[in-house]
């Protein structure tokens, strides 16, 4: 008798017959699936739990399993009774896994089981939150800059503001005493009633020089940018200079202190109120000034009114210098082109009207 060769053992068969996602289990075939996938999970879908069986009829046969997880593995994994994988935290990226089953002679599943899988990032690691984080990082360093190139330049300008009123104003007034004090020097020795007037002359330099210093301190001092302290100061020059000429005046106001402005739009606004004011006592021989000042909506309004005399309003553009009509005028309209404003002058034989109205931005009210 001559007995037959062994027949080879066929590969035994594997499935995977459960898989869970994040403690959610996956629907999966009651007998078990060769190939799973591909799956598309969230960044949160990370944690994947795999419980895998292979198929062998012979008696006593113990089967052994390798497992191999492409994406992180190099090679496969010795092998093991374990039927179970667990991976936790997996990163972002495309993944398959692999299983086969090994018999005790050695033999090999033929076609491993898979599962095909791709985890997303985060959204912080999306290509577009990326290029929206670049975009939105560039506009920040850009209007960063833009802001401190503006703040410099704001800077410049008192600076250059300050340089020319001290020049203008308080040189011009300082140069003025000096001259007159050396004429009063030179003629001292002459008539009595020429030095007197001279020093006249000298004192109203002096409180002049004084006056626009305060101007000027006042201008730029950090502590002064709102709506109530123009109306203080406008309150102040109205009653040093009206009130000493015996003219009524009246005040109507209320408190802003809400109201934010920068050095440019309260020298401006004050100033449009003090030329206006000094225009009435000198050239309208009024006998009553009303001053108004309030805040509609995004908008400064002022205004000034007087029962003088009125005169004839030029129109825009340079004028002769009669205090009123010439540069005075033109004065008025160049600060209100400079605070973004409107200014209005109606004047007739019963009064002048001058009213003021300039934009505010959104959030300094």
């Amino acid at each position: 008798m001559i007995p037959e060769a062994d027949r080879p053992e066929p590969p035994p068969p594997i499935l995977i017959d459960h898989l869970q996602i994040a403690g959610v289990t996956s629907p999966l075939s009651q007998l078990g699936e060769s190939e799973v996938g591909p799956l598309q999970l969230a960044a949160a879908q990370n944690q994947l739990s795999i419980e895998f069986v292979a198929l062998d009829f012979d008696p006593g046969e113990v089967l052994r399993y390798q497992h191999r997880l492409e994406g992180a593995d190099r090679d496969w994994s010795p092998p093991s009774e374990d039927r179970v994988i667990n991976y936790e935290r997996l990163a972002p990226g495309r993944y398959r896994f692999l299983v086969r089953a090994v018999t005790a002679e050695g033999v090999i599943s033929a076609h491993p089981a898979v599962i095909a899988f791709t985890i997303s990032p985060p959204v912080w690691r999306q290509w577009w939150f990326v290029s929206l984080a670049i975009i939105l990082t560039g506009c920040l360093i850009f209007a960063a800059h833009r802001y401190r190139v503006a703040r410099l330049l704001e800077l410049e300008r008192v600076r250059t503001r300050i340089a020319s009123d001290l020049h203008d104003d308080i040189g011009s007034s300082l140069s003025r005493m000096a001259i007159l004090s050396e004429v009063a020097k030179q003629r001292m020795a002459g008539s009595v009633n020429q030095p007197v007037s001279i020093l006249t002359d000298i004192a109203e330099s002096a409180r002049a020089a004084v006056d626009s210093m305060s101007d000027i301190v006042w201008a730029i001092d950090p502590r002064r940018d709102d709506l109530n302290s123009v109306v203080f100061r406008v309150r102040q020059f109205a009653s040093d200079v009206l009130g000493s000429k015996g003219i009524l005046w009246h005040f109507q106001a209320a408190g802003f202190d809400r109201v934010k402005l920068n050095p440019e739009q309260r020298r401006h606004i004050f100033l449009i109120f003090k030329e206006a004011v000094t225009n009435s006592v000198r050239h309208a021989d009024c006998g009553s000034v009303t001053l108004g000042l309030r805040v509609t909506g995004h908008q400064i309004v002022a205004e000034i009114r007087d029962d003088g005399c009125g005169f004839v309003v030029p129109s825009a553009g340079p004028g002769p210098d009669n205090g009123v009509g010439g540069h005075g005028l033109e004065n008025l309209r160049a600060r209100a082109e400079q605070l973004g404003g409107q200014l209005t002058i109606v004047s007739s034989s019963t009064g002048t009207s001058i009213r003021l109205v300039v934009p505010l931005k959104k959030g300094m009210a």
